[in-house]
């Protein structure tokens, strides 16, 4: 394999960048296959850089498949400024090599632990490429997707098999949906049940509002009449759940679980319109008190100081939709910090550096980067 072209800091970028695809400790299965040939970060350096030019074991300039497909991109708005489309081309290029491009399975990071397909995260790249104009592999992706046993895990492997470890969480069967609905295809969902599961944050199970909202919009099939716990949950019993001193708490009953970024999925996607006033309310709140890196998932996290990059994303997503451009934009530029030199975004960063503490890149971040990008630059 050969590299032309290719300079001193760039150079220092590929060896940190490549530290960060395996987060140290990377399965040389994964590699082998969401990288092939070992030159998919190379591609992903290309833009914005120095020409990279790197080959394949079969001698075919790599960068000319790459160029061709993000060259189908449904580009940004004329007025996108040259770091937003940087961060939009980057993001798409990790999505397409987070994903299996033969069965559809969208993995959330290469690194041990985070080889699997997460049914939001997966969602969420799907609902990205399709907003970027990449309809077919957001179909393979949503196919992949509607043939798993939602109930038999919180995570799978790409092979579609369920991973053992973790229950099935509260908010999958709404998030499919919306990847099936953008990706053109009909959902039949076999069961809803978003009540006493774990959510997002993935600790104990309960009644979680971005569960309730996921829930909101999935129809249910084949359940019986009246059976509470398997019915979508109406905006009126969310706002009656959830709603507290005017703002979307984490927890149902729980006047002590503080405002959830989860909130901003009232607006994107799910579009539960009656809520958005308290979705407004709740995002501003939690955005006014986030760092220059971004926010914490909710007031209530035990996780440390560590922004986020995923809650940050969505949540800019959400407030530029809502007509909160500066408070979007002001995200997003916590975003931009985030970012290591190669332009990869880090699950999570260290509050007091943003230096990169988790796995990097992280598909789900890239993903709703990609989708605040467009709704802030159509």
């Amino acid at each position: 394999m050969a590299v032309l072209r290719i300079g001193v800091g760039l150079m220092a970028a590929v060896a940190v960048a490549a530290l960060a695809f395996s987060g140290g400790s990377g399965s040389d299965s994964v590699q082998r296959r969401y990288l092939p040939a070992g030159n998919v970060l190379r591609t992903v350096l290309r833009f914005g850089d120095e020409r990279v030019v790197a080959r394949s074991s079969l001698g075919r300039p790599v960068s000319i498949e790459w160029d061709r497909w993000i060259g189908r991109a449904q580009p940004l708005g004329p007025s996108a400024p040259a770091w937003a489309r940087r961060m939009y081309l980057r993001s798409l290029l990790v999505l397409r090599t987070l994903t299996d491009r033969r069965a559809g399975g969208a993995i959330a990071g290469a690194r041990e632990g985070w080889e699997y397909v997460w049914p939001r995260d997966a969602s969420t790249v799907a609902l990205a490429l399709a907003s970027a104009g990449y309809r077919a592999e957001a179909r393979r992706i949503a196919r992949f997707l509607l043939r798993l046993d939602l109930d038999a895990a919180a995570r799978f492997h790409p092979d579609g098999a369920p991973v053992e470890g973790r229950e099935a969480q509260g908010d999958a069967v709404g998030w499919i949906a919306a990847a099936a609905e953008a990706a053109g295809l009909q959902y039949r969902n076999p069961s809803l049940v978003w009540r006493d599961r774990a959510d997002y944050q993935e600790g104990d199970a309960g009644d979680y509002i971005g569960n309730a909202v996921a829930a909101a919009t999935a129809e249910p099939q084949g359940i019986p009449a009246g059976d509470p716990a398997a019915r979508r949950p109406a905006q009126r019993e969310i706002r009656d759940m959830f709603e507290t001193a005017g703002v979307l708490a984490r927890e149902a009953g729980d006047p002590d679980a503080g405002a959830d970024s989860a909130a901003a999925w009232v607006v994107r996607p799910f579009a539960l319109h009656t809520l958005y006033p308290a979705a407004r309310r709740t995002l501003l709140h939690i955005a006014a008190r986030g760092s220059r890196f971004g926010i914490l998932p909710s007031e209530d996290w035990d996780g440390g100081d560590d922004p986020w990059t995923a809650p940050t994303a969505w949540t800019a997503w959400s407030l530029a939709a809502l007509g909160e451009r500066r408070a979007a934009l002001r995200l997003m530029a916590a975003l931009r910090r985030d970012a290591t030199p190669a332009g990869l975004l880090p699950e999570r960063v260290d509050a007091r550096t943003g230096i990169p503490t988790s796995t990097t890149p992280l598909a789900w971040s890239h993903a709703f980067a990609i989708l605040a990008l467009r709704e802030l630059w159509p």
